[in-house]
């Protein structure tokens, strides 16, 4: 007998979306995907990500995808240096030639490896997600900004921090962690900032005091992206009197707010190329939780929104949508699946925002840098947790 596939929706093309998407197909299970963004190039994808063994990699090698990855990937982004304000190092990670257990990639060249792996079609751009209709029987009729609608069997939110399916399954808002970032970045960093892309080095750089930090990672292709990040108001434009789009003022407040830190470090400030971005971090609470319902379901930001400061948003999203579309072709009702789904992920996602939230603590702290030297310390086998 022949069994017509449920319809199933995706809505959000990030990392997590395009992994189930990607792996539903390599089992001949039908999906499409809705993205907001116009076109795959629309907007920059942001920084680095550095991909677990255990979680993101594991989705690509589901995905059929690892050697691809393994190709542009970076195992000597896995580099870390910790810094006082001072400029000393006070902690050291250089990797193994040889090692794989959380190189990085870009976000944009994970992106571009996960779209150019699906069907033609399958992701749908410039469809903004309206509102979702239940219609009773675990289906639901989704409504787009251009006014058409479509029904399906199975949405799954892959909308990140804003998602417009979470408020159908939780009234969980996300909140303000009391931490702003506030980017920058370089060019050419090698040729044209010698002296940044050795205080950076290979792989990601941080350097904290009281509250305050100064963070870079290295980017494929030279570039590094930077962070300045301090605790305070999300409002700390508005009440210095500036705009973030105004460069200069804004270059003068940040260095107000780190003096007498080290002249190297400042210089990330000084010397950026082009202007800041005001990236105010946000967190859902935890845990975050929902009753079952027929025909939803979340995964990665939509799910369980943290803070950076785990280093398992990406890879828990990949891990949500490659563990979702295996426990779909596994069983025949979709609410199963989905049940299974939910009952590994949520208690997963859970203790890695438990993490992150410590790990924010700890590294932007009123005694900073310690907090986060033990933490480092602890990882590398030097101190005892």
């Amino acid at each position: 007998m022949n069994v017509t596939p449920p319809r199933i929706a995706i809505v959000g093309a990030g990392p997590g979306g395009l992994t189930c998407a990607r792996v539903l197909q390599r089992h001949g299970v039908p999906v499409t995907v809705f993205e907001c963004d116009a076109t795959a190039d629309a907007r920059p994808q942001g920084g680095t990500l550095d991909l677990h063994m255990a979680t993101g990699q594991t989705a690509l090698r589901e995905a059929g995808l690892h050697e691809e990855f393994a190709a542009l990937a970076r195992p000597e982004g896995q580099e870390m240096r910790l810094l006082d304000r001072t400029a000393t190092v006070l902690f050291q990670h250089a990797p193994a030639p040889d090692a794989t257990d959380r190189p990085e990639i870009d976000r944009g060249e994970l992106r571009r490896l996960l779209l150019d792996s699906l069907a033609p079609g399958t992701v749908r751009w410039g469809h903004y997600l309206r509102t979702l209709h239940p219609l009773g029987d675990g289906r639901h009729k989704a409504e787009f900004d251009d006014g058409h609608t479509e029904t399906f069997d199975l949405v799954i939110g892959a909308d990140g921090a804003w998602s417009r399916v979470r408020p159908l399954l939780s009234d969980a808002t996300p909140h303000y962690s009391g931490v702003t970032f506030v980017e920058f970045g370089f060019d050419d960093a090698d040729a044209r900032h010698p002296e940044i892309a050795r205080l950076v080095g290979n792989g990601s750089m941080m350097a904290s005091f009281a509250n305050k930090a100064l963070m870079a990672q290295r980017n494929s292709r030279g570039h590094i992206r930077g962070y300045a990040a301090f605790r305070g108001s999300q409002d700390w434009a508005l009440a210095a009197g500036v705009k973030v789009t105004d460069t200069g003022a804004t270059r003068a407040v940040l260095l107000d707010g780190f003096a007498g830190w080290d002249d190297r470090l400042l210089a990330l400030l000084r010397e950026n190329d082009g202007g800041f971005i005001n990236r105010p971090l946000f967190a859902l609470p935890v845990p975050h939780t929902w009753t079952h319902t027929p025909g939803l379901t979340l995964l990665g930001d939509a799910a369980h929104l943290m803070t950076p400061f785990s280093g398992m948003g990406a890879n828990l999203a990949m891990l949500d949508g490659c563990e979702l579309a295996l426990a779909l072709t596994e069983h025949d009702d979709p609410g199963r699946a989905v049940r299974a789904y939910e009952t590994a992920m949520l208690p997963r996602s859970a203790r890695a925002a438990e993490a992150a939230a410590r790990g924010l603590a700890n590294a932007i702290a009123p005694d900073a840098p310690q907090g986060s030297l033990r933490h480092l310390r602890q990882m590398a086998g030097q101190e005892r947790p």
